[in-house]
């Protein structure tokens, strides 16, 4: 010991060993190194008051208080029984609002544009329909592949190449 006056023993009984930069124990205030801080690890008598978990119910989003001694998932689950506010019958089911000007029409699953991305009702799913702004620049450029046949005449129509 060499500098016995920088540091602080460790309060663990077992332990006192010196360290040079000493830990605060949050509950308790004791000095205590870093084998020794955790709560368990110097059986904290104030444990108690820092180390407290408020379990949440998966339905209803509210914390549910549990009592010293209480096991969280029975607490939980007497909840769940009783107390919840859950009601999956007020949730709503047509969300997915139409993105065409003036169409106030919900969907329950979402249906997606392939060529904008936009989100619509199922009467204005088609590219024509909500005059999709990709619809027209994929049009000019052909789209695809089937574009491309066009262009050098190899469309099959009805059957026939033309």
């Amino acid at each position: 010991m060499e500098l016995p006056w920088l540091g602080r023993h460790c309060s663990e009984r077992a332990c006192r060993q010196l360290d040079f930069l000493p830990l605060k124990c949050d509950a308790c205030g004791e000095v205590f190194c870093k084998d020794h801080i955790r709560y368990d690890d110097h059986s904290c008598s104030s444990a108690y008051k820092k180390n407290v978990q408020v379990p949440v119910c998966p339905l209803c989003n509210a914390p549910v208080p549990v009592q010293k001694g209480e096991v969280p998932d029975i607490v939980v689950g007497a909840h769940m029984d009783k107390d919840c506010k859950y009601n999956p019958a007020q949730q709503k089911i047509f969300t997915n609002k139409c993105l065409k000007p003036g169409c106030k029409r919900k969907e329950m699953m979402k249906v997606v544009c392939e060529q904008c991305g936009g989100n619509f009702c199922i009467k204005h799913r088609h590219p024509l329909d909500h005059d999709c702004k990709a619809s027209t620049e994929a049009s000019v450029l052909g789209s695809g592949l089937g574009g491309e046949l066009r262009q050098i005449g190899m469309v099959e129509t009805a059957g026939c190449f033309s």
